[in-house]
C-alpha cells in the first residue's frame, strides 16, 4: 500500500515538473535542463502562500533567461493545477501558490487512507544502510554517557527505514584491546573474592564496580580454585571471554530497557582472528596507499627517548587528512586505527551507505576513518559520522551524584527506572545531536508546556480523551462525510499536519531525527491553540451536541491528527500516551 502514497508536497513537485515539461514542449525553455535543485516546499513566511517553488530561480541561468521572465511563463501553467487558487511571483523569481480548502481536505483524506504509513516514502529506493551506534566498550553496564548516542542511532535507523531504506543496526564490540584485558584481571580479582579471599580495596587501574561480583561468582562456581595462583597467561583469555560475554548480556538488557535491539554484533577479536586487517593492508598496498615510512617527530618538546621507527603508513593525506597514519605499532600489533579500518572494510561489503554514531570525544578520528573508508571502497560508499555531544545530568539544577554500584557513573537502567523509557528517548531527541544537552530529572517529568515531552504527549492524550467522550457521552464518531464543513482554523491544523512527509524526508536526508521531535512540538502547539480557542468560543469545540455533522468532521480531523502524532512518536521509539 505505502508504495503508492504521494503526499501533498510530493504531488505538487510532480505538478511543477509537469508544468516544466509543458514549457519544454511549447518551446518556452530548452529541454534537458537539470532539475535536481528544484524545490517545492512551504514558503518561509506563511503569509506568502501555501506552496513555494524556486524552479524559475535555479533554471533561469542554464535556460539563458531572466528569472522573473521564466517565473511568468511557469506561473501560467501552475495556475491550471487543481486546488491552486492563486499564483504570485515574489522577489527575483520565487513562485508562491495559494491552495483552496479542497486541496487540504483531500490531504486529510490521504492521511486517513494511509494511516500508519502516512509519511512513509521510497526516498531510499531500497538501498542498504548500515547504522552503527552505541558500540560501548564491553567493560560494564550502560551509563548515561552512552544513552544519547543510543537513542539518536536507533531513531535514525527507524527514520531511514520509514524513508525506504533497508537498514542494518550494528554494534561493534571492542573485545580485543587492552581494556578487556583489564576487565579480565578485574574479574579474576572478583573470582578470588568469591572463593573467600579478602581482596580489600580494588586496586587502581582495575574496574571497581560491583557489577563484576556475579561474574566472579560464576567463574568460581565453574573453575573452583584452579586459577587462584595460576600465571596470568593460563587464565587471561578464558576470563576475558567469560567477562566480555557477561558484559554484553548486561548491555543488551540495558539497551532493551530503551527499546533498542541491534541486528548485528561485530567482534573486533573476530575481525583480527579472520585477518581482516591483513586483507585491508594488502588491498591498500596494491593501490599504493600503504607504504613503509617514518612518522614525523611529535610537535612541541621532543621526548629525549623518541627515535624514528619505520611503520606501515596509510596515505590518508591523499583523502584530506593532515598526516599519514600508522596502521601497525612498532611491536607489529595493529593500531586502533588499523583495526578500525579493517572493521569498516568488512562492514562495507554489500552496503550502499555507512553511518557511524560517535561521541563527540571521537571528533579527532573522524577525518582519518573517512579517509580510510574512501580508500577501501574506492569512493563508492557514502559514509557519514554523526557526532553526539555529552549530556549533563541534573536534579533541580544540581549535578547528579555518581552510582556506587557502577563505580563512577550513573547507569542507564537507573535513569529509565526513575523517569521511564519514553521520557528518556523523547528528551534525547529534543536538541540537535551535536549540541550539548542538560537532562534535569525534575524538568523532564514536569507537566508544563515548557516540557516538550509532556506537551506532545498531552496533545495526543487530549485527542484520545475527546474521541472517548464523543462516543461514550454523545454517541458521535469520526466521519469524513462532512469535512467540507471544516473552517479556516481547522484547515490551518491540516496544513501543519501535512508537513509530516516532507519533514520525514528532510530528516532522513540530513540524518537528523531530532527534526521529528521539533515537528511534533509545532503540531502540538497548533493543536493546543485550537483547543484553547474552544474555551473562548464554544462553537469551536470538537463536540457540539447541536451539530452532529460538524462534530463528526472535527472528530475525523482530531483522529487523524492523532495518527500523525503516533507516526512521529513511533519513529522516535516512543509510545503515544492515551491518557495523562
Amino acid at each position: 500500500m505505502f508504495g503508492h502514497i504521494v503526499s501533498l508536497f510530493a504531488r505538487f513537485a510532480i505538478d511543477v515538473d509537469n508544468a516544466l515539461d509543458t514549457l519544454v514542449a511549447n518551446g518556452g525553455i530548452a529541454a534537458g535542463l537539470d532539475r535536481g535543485n528544484v524545490a517545492v516546499e512551504p514558503p518561509r513566511d506563511a503569509s506568502h502562500g501555501d506552496i513555494s517553488t524556486n524552479a524559475a530561480m535555479v533554471l533561469a541561468k542554464p535556460a539563458g533567461m531572466n528569472p522573473r521572465a521564466l517565473a511568468e511563463l511557469l506561473s501560467v501553467e501552475l495556475a491550471k493545477i487543481d486546488g491552486v487558487t492563486s499564483v504570485e511571483i515574489a522577489g527575483p523569481g520565487f513562485i508562491n501558490m495559494r491552495l483552496g480548502a479542497s486541496a487540504w481536505l483531500a490531504e486529510l483524506s490521504e492521511i486517513a487512507s494511509a494511516g500508519a504509513d502516512y509519511g512513509r516514502s521510497q526516498l531510499g529506493t531500497g538501498k542498504t544502510v548500515n547504522v552503527e551506534y552505541v558500540s560501548a566498550n564491553p567493560t560494564g553496564p550502560m551509563h548515561m554517557g552512552h544513552c544519547r548516542g543510543a537513542v539518536v542511532g536507533d531513531a535514525l535507523a527507524s527514520l531511514l527505514e520509514f524513508a525506504g531504506h533497508s537498514v542494518i543496526r550494528e554494534y561493534y564490540v571492542n573485545d580485543a584491546g587492552g581494556q578487556v584485558d583489564v576487565l579480565a584481571r578485574s574479574a579474576h580479582l572478583r573470582y578470588r573474592e568469591a572463593l573467600g579471599e579478602d581482596v580489600g580495596e580494588i586496586p587502581e587501574g582495575l574496574y571497581p564496580g560491583e557489577y563484576l561480583i556475579p561474574v566472579g561468582q560464576q567463574l568460581a562456581a565453574t573453575h573452583r580454585n584452579a586459577f587462584v595462583g595460576a600465571p596470568e597467561g593460563e587464565w587471561l583469555a578464558l576470563f576475558r571471554e567469560t567477562a566480555v560475554a557477561a558484559m554484553m548480556e548486561m548491555i543488551k538488557t540495558d539497551l532493551a530497557l530503551l527499546g533498542i535491539h541491534h541486528d548485528r554484533f561485530a567482534s573486533e577479536a573476530i575481525v583480527q582472528k579472520e585477518k581482516k586487517p591483513e586483507a585491508a593492508e594488502a588491498f591498500l598496498r596494491a593501490r599504493g596507499l600503504v607504504y613503509d615510512g617514518q612518522m614525523e617527530a611529535p610537535k612541541g618538546e621532543v621526548d629525549p627517548d623518541w627515535e624514528p621507527v619505520t611503520l606501515p603508513l596509510f596515505r590518508s593525506t591523499q583523502f584530506g587528512d593532515d598526516q599519514d597514519r600508522p596502521i601497525k605499532k612498532s611491536d607489529g600489533s595493529w593500531t586502533y586505527f588499523g583495526a578500525d579500518m579493517a572493521y569498516h572494510f568488512q562492514k562495507a561489503e554489500g552496503i550502499d551507505r555507512l553511518i557511524n554514531i560517535w561521541g563527540a570525544d571521537h571528533a579527532g578520528t573522524v577525518k582519518r576513518i573517512k579517509a580510510a573508508v574512501a580508500a577501501l571502497t574506492e569512493g563508492k560508499i557514502d559514509f557519514d559520522v554523526k557526532l553526539v555531544q555529552m549530556v549533563r545530568l541534573l536534579r533541580a539544577g544540581e549535578p547528579v551524584k555518581m552510582s556506587k554500584r557502577s563505580g563512577n557513573f550513573v547507569t542507564l537502567a537507573d535513569v529509565v527506572g526513575e523517569v521511564g523509557k519514553d521520557v528518556v528517548r523523547f528528551t534525547m531527541l529534543t536538541r540537535k545531536a551535536d549540541a550539548q544537552m542538560d537532562f534535569d530529572f525534575a524538568k523532564v517529568v514536569e507537566a508544563s508546556k515548557d516540557n516538550p515531552v509532556f506537551y506532545v504527549q498531552y496533545a495526543h492524550a487530549r485527542i484520545c480523551s475527546t474521541l472517548r467522550k464523543a462516543e461514550n457521552e454523545e454517541g458521535f464518531k469520526p466521519s469524513p462525510d462532512h469535512i467540507a464543513l471544516l473552517g479556516d482554523e481547522e484547515i490551518a491544523l491540516i496544513r501543519e499536519a501535512a508537513n509530516f512527509p516532507r519533514i520525514v524526508e528532510a530528516a532522513a536526508k540530513a540524518g537528523e531525527p531530532h527534526r521529528i521531535a521539533f515537528f511534533l512540538g509545532d503540531l502540538a502547539a497548533a493543536f493546543h491553540a485550537y483547543w484553547n480557542l474552544g474555551n473562548d468560543r464554544p462553537d469551536k469545540r470538537f463536540i457540539l451536541a447541536q451539530s452532529p455533522e460538524l462534530s463528526a468532521a472535527r472528530l475525523f480531523l482530531a483522529d487523524n491528527l492523532g495518527q500523525i502524532f503516533r507516526n512521529g512518536l513511533r519513529l522516535m521509539g516512543v509510545e503515544a500516551a492515551t491518557q495523562m
